[in-house]
C-alpha cells in the first residue's frame, strides 16, 4: 500500500471529549459488529456510535447486549466468522468480561477493545485509576495507553491494522484515563474517513467459520496440545513491536504523527527520569520542565504499550540515569512492589549497571495528581539516592 500525506484542507478539526474522538475513529474503520454494554465512563463511546448507526452513517450491526461478559461473547462470535469487530468497556464491566477476555486472545481474535481506565470496587469508585486493564495484563491482549484525545483517536485507527495483521491476530486495549480524559474537551484533527478506510483496509480473515465448510474453533485442548496453543500465542505477542513500527510509520506518512512504543521527554542528559503513563505524563512533563529551570536534570519516559512490555528498548532509553521514578495508579495488594515497577525492575535486572528504582502509587480512586506530588516523588528518591537505598514501594497523596 502506498500511503500519502493527507492535505491540510482535507482535515478537519473539532473539539471532541476522549469518548467522542474514539467513537469518531470507530465510526470510520469500517467495522462490522460493535457490541457493548453501557458503563461509566465509557457510555460516551457506544452513545455517539450508536447515534451514527441510527443515522446510517455505518453500516456496523450494533448488538446492545445484556452484560459485558455478553459484549466479549458476541465480539468473539463475530470475529469468528470475519467481522471487524470493537466493544468497549471499564472497570467492573472489564471484570465481569473476564473469562471471555481469555477465550478471545486463545482464539486468536483481532477485536479492538477501548477502555475508559476506572477503578474497582468495593467501595463503589467511577474516577481514574488503573486497576481494571492492569489486573488484565495476563489475559493475552495488547495494551496501549493514550495521553490525549487526537493521541486515543489515531491509536484506535491503527489498532484494527496491527490487531488483524496474520503475524499478530491478537486483541488489543486502547486505554485513556476515564473522565480526565474520556469526558474533556480538547482539538482534535480528524482525517477525511476516506483515507482511513484505505489506511485499515478490509480484514482479510486468516480462517473463519463458514457453515458450508463446518470446524470448530476454541476446542477441547488437554495435555496434549494445550501448551503448543499457548506457547504460539506468546510468539505472536513478540511480534507485535515489529507490526507496531510498521504500522505506525505508515501512519506518520498519512498524518505526521507518532507517538512510538512510549515517549522520551529530555531524557538524554537526566540523572532523574519520571515513569509513567497516561495523563500524568503530561503533569510529569510540566514538572520536568520546572525542574529543569532550577538546575535539575529531569526527564520523563512516558509510557504507551504495557502489553507486549518494550523491555530492551526501555532499559536501553534509562541506562545513563541515576534514578527512575515510577508513578503509578495501581496497587498490588501483597505484592512487593506493583505492576509497572515490577515491569521496570525485570527489564533492568540484567543490566550491569543499572538506576535506582522508586516506586509511588498515586491517585488511586481518581484522586488528583498535582504536579506537587510528583515534585514529592523526585524530592523523595534524591533522597534515598544519597542514602543509597529505597522501600520497594509507598502511596503519596493519602492521608495519614
Amino acid at each position: 500500500m502506498t500511503v500519502e500525506r493527507v492535505p491540510k484542507d482535507q482535515i478537519t478539526v473539532e473539539g471532541l471529549t476522549g469518548d467522542a474522538a474514539i467513537a469518531h475513529a470507530l465510526k470510520q474503520c469500517s467495522v462490522d459488529v460493535l457490541a457493548a454494554y453501557p458503563i461509566t465512563p465509557q457510555t460516551i463511546i457506544v452513545e455517539d456510535f450508536q447515534k451514527f448507526a441510527a443515522d446510517d452513517e455505518v453500516k456496523t450491526k450494533v448488538i446492545p447486549v445484556e452484560s459485558e461478559h455478553s459484549a466479549m461473547s458476541a465480539c468473539v462470535g463475530a470475529s469468528a466468522v470475519g467481522a471487524r469487530v470493537a466493544t468497549a468497556s471499564a472497570s467492573a464491566g472489564l471484570a465481569l468480561m473476564w473469562e471471555i477476555l481469555y477465550c478471545a486472545s486463545g482464539m486468536r481474535m483481532p477485536i479492538v477493545f477501548t477502555v475508559a481506565n476506572r477503578a474497582l470496587s468495593a467501595p463503589i469508585n467511577i474516577h481514574n485509576d488503573w486497576s481494571d486493564t492492569y489486573g488484565a495484563r495476563d489475559s493475552g491482549f495488547i495494551q496501549i495507553y493514550c495521553q490525549s484525545g487526537q493521541e486515543a483517536y489515531d491509536t484506535t485507527i491503527m489498532a484494527f491494522k496491527i490487531a488483524e495483521d496474520h503475524g499478530v491476530l491478537l486483541p488489543i486495549i486502547v486505554a485513556i484515563d476515564g473522565f480526565i480524559l474520556s469526558h474533556n474537551v480538547e482539538r482534535v484533527e480528524m482525517l477525511p474517513t476516506d483515507a482511513v478506510h484505505e489506511f485499515v483496509g478490509e480484514r482479510e480473515p486468516f480462517v473463519s467459520i463458514n457453515p458450508d465448510k463446518p470446524m470448530t474453533m476454541g476446542p477441547l485442548a488437554l495435555t496434549d496440545y494445550y501448551f503448543e496453543f499457548k506457547e504460539q500465542q506468546d510468539r505472536a505477542m513478540y511480534e507485535v513491536p515489529a507490526v507496531f513500527k510498521k504500522v505506525e510509520a505508515e501512519f506518520e506518512k498519512m498524518t505526521g504523527r507518532k507517538y512510538g512504543m512510549f515517549e522520551e521527554y529530555k531524557t538524554d542528559d537526566a540523572e532523574i527520569i519520571i515513569l509513567t503513563h497516561s495523563s500524568p505524563g503530561g503533569t510529569a512533563k510540566v514538572v520536568a520542565d520546572v525542574l529543569r529551570e532550577q538546575g535539575e536534570k529531569v526527564g520523563v519516559l512516558r509510557l504507551r504499550m504495557f502489553r507486549p512490555f518494550p523491555a530492551k528498548e526501555l532499559a536501553e532509553a534509562v541506562k545513563n540515569a541515576k534514578a527512575v521514578v515510577i508513578l503509578e495508579k495501581c496497587l498490588s495488594f501483597g505484592a512487593p512492589s506493583n505492576p509497572l515497577a515490577m515491569e521496570v525492575r525485570t527489564a533492568l535486572y540484567d543490566q550491569e549497571k543499572r538506576p535506582m528504582v522508586t516506586d509511588f502509587v498515586i491517585g488511586l480512586g481518581g484522586r488528583d495528581v498535582p504536579p506537587t506530588t510528583i515534585v514529592e516523588a523526585v524530592e523523595k528518591t534524591k533522597g534515598y539516592l544519597k542514602a543509597g537505598k529505597a522501600p520497594l514501594y509507598e502511596t503519596l497523596g493519602v492521608r495519614k
